[in-house]
């Protein structure tokens, strides 16, 4: 299966959330020549037009098969509903990702990239849940995968899921 780019699943998501609010008046939107079926084409179409976004050939026809259940090259509307619930849900992890690498910066100790038992004690103590240094040290060592004493981003990822 073909995964188009998250910028433009996200467009697609964005497009989903315009004036048209149900999923057969985006549909009908974007069929634009009212055959029941959605061409890579007319999908780069209504993305200009709708959203300003210039989507490549090669992007639209990733998008396109990345759905395409009956391998047409073509999207009919349960197809359509699919790419842009596909989107939305990227949209989303893309969210929490930005959301988690802000609350891991607020976190790490500076230009270190990874969260150290002081630096985890630090923000702690601005938050008002003061700790001490082994018990900072004691979170850390319950998501520190590789032993090294520290955080890393992808740790923190772990951490966060499993709260």
């Amino acid at each position: 299966m073909v995964v188009a780019s998250s910028a433009v699943s996200v467009s697609v998501s964005a497009a989903a959330g315009t004036s048209c609010t149900s999923s057969s008046a985006l549909f009908a939107a974007f069929d634009k020549d009212a055959d029941g079926r959605i061409s890579a084409s007319e999908l780069r179409l209504c993305m200009r037009a709708t959203l300003g976004e210039e989507v490549s050939a090669e992007e639209a026809e990733a998008l396109v098969a990345s759905v395409d259940a009956d391998g047409d090259g073509l999207l009919d509307g349960a197809e359509f509903a699919r790419l842009v619930a596909t989107a939305a849900e990227a949209a989303g992890d893309e969210d929490r990702h930005r959301g988690l690498r802000m609350a891991f910066r607020m976190y790490e100790m500076e230009g270190m990239g990874c969260i150290t038992p002081t630096s985890l004690k630090r923000m702690l103590g601005r938050l008002g849940a003061h700790q001490e240094i082994d018990d900072c040290r004691a979170m850390i060592f319950r998501f520190d995968l590789d032993g090294d004493g520290v955080l890393s981003f992808d740790e923190f990822k772990i951490m966060m899921n499993a709260a």
